[in-house]
Order: C-alpha cells, then sequence, then structure tokens
C-alpha cells in the first residue's frame, strides 16, 4: 500500500520528489511514535507521479510516473488518482497559472473524490514584498518580524499579484469540504543549496573567480528571508503529513541576513573575498539577472516561520541559515554542477616538453598552469607587496603583517645566498602550498610542472599534517585536497633529448638553460635524482596513485598533440561550466575557417586532378593520333611498294 503524491515541476535541485519517496507516511507527525495506528501507518511510503520542470530534463530515478503538463485533461486524470498534490509556482508565471487550473479543476471533482485529497501550494515570500513593516518592540531596534498570523496584512511585489490570488484562490477552495479537500499554502524564502537557483549568479561568477569583486546590488542592507532546499522540501512534506490546522505556512530559517552579508560570504568562501556595490540600473544590465530575479534579490523582510518550529517535526539540514552553513552549501553546490577540480602532475627529463604538454592541458580544462618560477616569483612579489604597508598610514595589524612579510623575505634572501642562488625546499614548498589551497586552484583545478622533483619534496607537499574530525575514521597519509588525481610521467632516453635540443634553433636557445652544457647538467642531475628506490614517482605509486608514463619518442606531431591526446582520455571529460558564449561563438569560427579551408584544399586538388585527366586524355588523343598517322603512313608505303 502506498499513498500518491503529485507534484508540478519536479526539480532535481530541490529534491523535494526524492524526499517524499524516502518518507514513512505519518513519520514527521509528532505524537507518531506514540500512536499505534500512524505507527503502523508508517510502514507506507509516499510514491510520486508528476510534470518535469523543463521539457526534456532527466527524470529522478524515484519518480514512479512522468505526466506530460501542457496537457491539463491529462494533469487532471493523474491527479485524481493522487493523495497529496504539490505544486511549485516560484519560479516562473506559467507555473502560477497552471496551479490555479489544477487546484480549481480539482475544487469542481470534490463529489468525485474517492479518498481525502491534500493540496499544497509552494509559494514565495515576494507575495509578503511591500507588506508595511511590524512598529520595532524596543526603539531604534530593527522592526518586529512577521509571522503566519500577519498573512491577511501582506502585500505584495507589484509584480507578484499573480502569485497573491492565486494564494488566495488555493486557501478559499481549501474551505468548501474540509473532510475531503485541504489546501495550503507554503510561502517560501529565497531558496539556496543544492545546485543554487536565485543566488546561482553569485555563486558562478565566484567560482570563476575572474572579476575582482562580487557585485552586490544597492546598498545591499535589505533583510533577505532564506530557505534551505533540503529544508523546504521537509517543510512541505511535514504539512501533507501533518495537515495542519494553520492553511498559511511561512517557511524560512532562522536566519535574518542583509544582503551584503551573504554576498560577502559567499564571495570570501568562493571567490576573491571581495565585494563592490553597483546600482540597480546596472544590475538590470547583467544578462543573468533577470527581471524576475532582480526584484526577488530586493526583498526587504524579516519573517519568522511559527508552524515549522512548533508543528513541523525533521531535521534540519540549515536552520541557522547560509552564513553558519556556508562550507556544506558551497560543497553542494560544486558537487551539483559537476564543478570539481582537476588536479593533474606532469613530470619528466629536461626538453621533454612538460610545459607544452601543459599548457596543452591547462587549455582545454580551464585549469592553472603551475611552473615552479612562477610560483616563486608571485610568492616574493606578494611579499614585498606586503612589507611595503609598513611605510604607510595603516593599523596596527597591518604594521604587524608588514613586519612579518619583510622578515620573510630577508630570511628568503639569506637562504639564497647560502645554497647557490637558489631557494630552500621548505620556503619552495610553503609557496607552492599556499597557490595550491588558493580559491582558483580549489575551484578549477590545477596542472603541476615539473614539481616535485623528488620523494622528500612530494611526501611535505601533499602529506596529511590534519587529524580526521572522526576519530574513528582512518587518517588519510596525504591530503586530498592537494593530491594530483593523475600522475603523468614523460619518458625519453638521453639521445633523443639530447637531438631535441640540438634541433632547437640558436635563437630559442640563446639565454635560456637549454645551451648544451646547462642541459647536460640539468639532465645529469634529473637521472641522479630518479634512480634509487625513493624517487617522486615511488611516493605515488606506494599511495597507489599510480603514475602513466608515456613514451614521447613516439610522437610525430609538431606540438605533442598526440601525447597530450592519450592525457586527456585518461582524465577524461572536462568539469566546468564550459565555454563561454565568446568562447563558443570563437571556436564556431574557427571550426568554420577549418571547413572552408579544407573545401579550398578539396576544391584545388579536384581542380589539380581534373588538369591532370585532361592533360592525360590530351597526351593519350595526340599519342593515338600520331599513331594512327604512322599506321597509316606505313600502310601507303606498302601500297606503293606493292604498285611497282
Amino acid at each position: 500500500s502506498t499513498q500518491s503524491t503529485g507534484s508540478s515541476g519536479i526539480n532535481a535541485e530541490y529534491g523535494m520528489a526524492e524526499v517524499f519517496t524516502n518518507t514513512i507516511v505519518g513519520s514527521t507527525v509528532e505524537d507518531a511514535i506514540e500512536d499505534d495506528e500512524v505507527s503502523q501507518k508508517a510502514q507506507v511510503k509516499y510514491e510520486v507521479v508528476g510534470t518535469l520542470s523543463e521539457k526534456g530534463a532527466a527524470v529522478p530515478a524515484c519518480v514512479t510516473e512522468v505526466v506530460e503538463g501542457g496537457h491539463i485533461d491529462e494533469v487532471l486524470v493523474a491527479l485524481m488518482q493522487c493523495d497529496i498534490i504539490v505544486y511549485d509556482t516560484t519560479s516562473s508565471d506559467q507555473q502560477v497559472e497552471d496551479c490555479l487550473i489544477a487546484c480549481s479543476a480539482l475544487h469542481e471533482q470534490i463529489a468525485n473524490f474517492k479518498t481525502p485529497k491534500t493540496f499544497l501550494c509552494m509559494s514565495s515570500v515576494m507575495t509578503w514584498g511591500k507588506t508595511k513593516p511590524n512598529e520595532p518592540a524596543i526603539e531604534d531596534e530593527p522592526e518586529q518580524p512577521f509571522t503566519e498570523e500577519d498573512y491577511r496584512r501582506r502585500k505584495p511585489h507589484p509584480n507578484f499579484k499573480n502569485e497573491i490570488n492565486v494564494e488566495k484562490q488555493v486557501i478559499k477552495y481549501g474551505k468548501t469540504d474540509k473532510t475531503r479537500f485541504l489546501t495550503y499554502v507554503v510561502a517560501a524564502g529565497l531558496p539556496y543549496g543544492a545546485g543554487e537557483e536565485i543566488f546561482h549568479y553569485f555563486f558562478k561568477v565566484a567560482w570563476h573567480g575572474e572579476t575582482t569583486a562580487l557585485n552586490i546590488i544597492g546598498s545591499g542592507e535589505n533583510i533577505v528571508p532564506t530557505i534551505h532546499v533540503k529544508d523546504l522540501s521537509n517543510i512541505m512534506v511535514s504539512v501533507a503529513d501533518a495537515k495542519p490546522k494553520t492553511r498559511y505556512i511561512v517557511a524560512v530559517d532562522d536566519s535574518m541576513n542583509s544582503m551584503t552579508e551573504i554576498i560577502t560570504c559567499i564571495s570570501k568562501n568562493l571567490g576573491t573575498g571581495n565585494v563592490m556595490n553597483v546600482s540597480r540600473e546596472e544590475a538590470l544590465l547583467i544578462p543573468e539577472i533577470s527581471q524576475r530575479v532582480f526584484d526577488i534579490l530586493s526583498v526587504n523582510l524579516r519573517l519568522e516561520g511559527t508552524w515549522i518550529k512548533e508543528g513541523a517535526k525533521f531535521e534540519w539540514a540549515s536552520e541557522a541559515g547560509i552564513l553558519e552553513n556556508i562550507a556544506p552549501v558551497v560543497d553542494e553546490y560544486k558537487r551539483t554542477r559537476g564543478l570539481l577540480p582537476i588536479r593533474l602532475c606532469v613530470l619528466g627529463p629536461p626538453a621533454s616538453g612538460k610545459s607544452l604538454v601543459a599548457s596543452q592541458l591547462c587549455q582545454n580544462y580551464k585549469l592553472h598552469h603551475l611552473k615552479i618560477a612562477d610560483i616563486i616569483q608571485q610568492a616574493i612579489e606578494k611579499l614585498e607587496k606586503q612589507a611595503a604597508r609598513a611605510e604607510s598610514e595603516e593599523g596596527e595589524e597591518d604594521d604587524e603583517g608588514a613586519q612579518q612579510a619583510q622578515e620573510t623575505l630577508d630570511l628568503l634572501n639569506e637562504s639564497k645566498q647560502e645554497n647557490n642562488d637558489r631557494y630552500e625546499d621548505q620556503y619552495i614548498i610553503q609557496f607552492f602550498n599556499e597557490k595550491l589551497m588558493s580559491m582558483p586552484c580549489q575551484n578549477q583545478g590545477f596542472v603541476l610542472d615539473g614539481f616535485p622533483k623528488t620523494y622528500s619534496q612530494a611526501k611535505e607537499l601533499f602529506g596529511n599534517k590534519e587529524e580526521p574530525d572522526d576519530e574513528e575514521a582512518p587518517r588519510l597519509e596525504y591530503n586530498n585536497k592537494l593530491m594530483p588525481e593523475v600522475v603523468v610521467s614523460l619518458e625519453a632516453d638521453d639521445e633523443f633529448l639530447k637531438k631535441r635540443i640540438m634541433n632547437l634553433p640558436e635563437s630559442v636557445v640563446a639565454g635560456t638553460h637549454n645551451t648544451e652544457d646547462l642541459f647536460l647538467k640539468r639532465l645529469a642531475e634529473f637521472r641522479a635524482i630518479n634512480t634509487d628506490d625513493q624517487t617522486v614517482l615511488n611516493y605515488f605509486d606506494e599511495l597507489e596513485v599510480h603514475p602513466d608514463h608515456v613514451d614521447i619518442a613516439t610522437d610525430v606531431s609538431s606540438n605533442m598533440s598526440q601525447v597530450v591526446e592519450k592525457i586527456l582520455k585518461t582524465v577524461g571529460k572536462p568539469r566546468n561550466y564550459g565555454p563561454t558564449e565568446e568562447e563558443r561563438m570563437e571556436l564556431e569560427r574557427i571550426s568554420m575557417e577549418k571547413t572552408i579551408k579544407k573545401e579550398a584544399v578539396e576544391k584545388m586538388e579536384l581542380s589539380r586532378k581534373e588538369e591532370e585527366e585532361k592533360k592525360e586524355t590530351k597526351r593519350r588523343k595526340d599519342e593515338w593520333s600520331a599513331r594512327v598517322q604512322e599506321v597509316k603512313e606505313q600502310e601507303e608505303e606498302v601500297l606503293q611498294a606493292q604498285s611497282y
């Protein structure tokens, strides 16, 4: 036995369908454990039938049946077989209209219901958008938040009048026969979590890290009521289960954060950490921010849910709000969107083409190319910039940081002088560690180019220095935020590498470490540290991150594209947003140019062949004519000879 739930706009991000199918009927009711009858019913689980939020979207595995949303007659037939009907009206005007049509159609069929039905309309707090604030309880304190008791006072945002009309109609239809048709409205705060929706623009821009600061619309002082998508799903299930006397439910978490606080939090935990205010007019020019999203982000409301605190029974995912739970929220966003970093390491002897291969991998996967010289230079420049603050009129905290930076620079200079113009490993590893833990590398990923070089460097760089949160959990030997998932070893014998260097133009070699003497010295050093049992490749082997050995001598291409192609097959598909619109257009342009060039070459080849065929035909024709003439002359000579 099951209870059927009809859901309009099944959305994998919300996971509402999944929450319903995993919920035992009656299990969210407060006294379910004490009530034997409810406990027996608790063996029954919900089944989900519904429409898709987008045509052609993937169907969640937990859904029993999908109904074509465009045909109301088919939808009504399905809804008549369901006990619980859920309509999401928060994403589009069409959903708002569909909700009213469905509720009205069901209301007309009350007499034909075989079992009682419960209708849930998931609405938006935007129907409160222009409600006059309550007076503060204490002077100079924030105004008192609205609760469900204030719902009759609510005034909608001008662009959300249809939503409030639907809310009123849904509540009205539920008063006709409460024993057979119950209706509820759940006014949801701005949803966050999973792949993100309303806040997606900010998460996406922060993740890319291509802008110096994240935009805050207007002053950013507006208070934004929010709710995690998991908590919203659980609230909907709780309402369906408990069937409370309150017909209007406010679904918000405990936070009453300003937009500035939320955007700053996203920037610090996913982006550069910087924010900047933009005018409302500028915000509307951003393609990713539609008028609807702009209106929602501009809401300024203090709301408090009373029933979800007193009558609902579920385990909160984010009761305190997005600021207090930003780490799991960011992790959910990355995993739901498939934005997992790709971490690669390309090793090999000098002149094996590490940088050439690494740069092509970075271009294909949009990763960060980490070369030892660049890492050191960037770290030194950062320290010099920090140290320079000592001369500026900053606060004491900045002075202390500047002093520490200067002390580090002094130590680095001493280290360099004492080690033949080289920095000690401890400093290089520190620089690499800081870079690998930086937001860009943790978001998109990286390609380590020729580093680490030794077993000890690898152990120091990737070794796990943190204890697990769970005392019973096994301690990992390496830091899984830094450890490359694919290690490539480019391999060739010394003779091949020497020939490669010798074939380089003098203009390319001059002033580099690829002159004959320097190259041979570097090659000897490389072989020396890669002959014993504790090589850098052994380190990865011991941790079962087995290096992929690639013979570069078999690659006959000019830019090692064959080697790169092998590595691409090993690594797999990119894990990012894919090409931008500009990049897509550029790829199309390049593809079109290649097609035109190919067609031109084919046309030229065809013309050449046709010309050759004409010449050959003419040659054969001339040859045949000459042969015929020759035969004719011979025949005439024979005839003349016979006539004598």
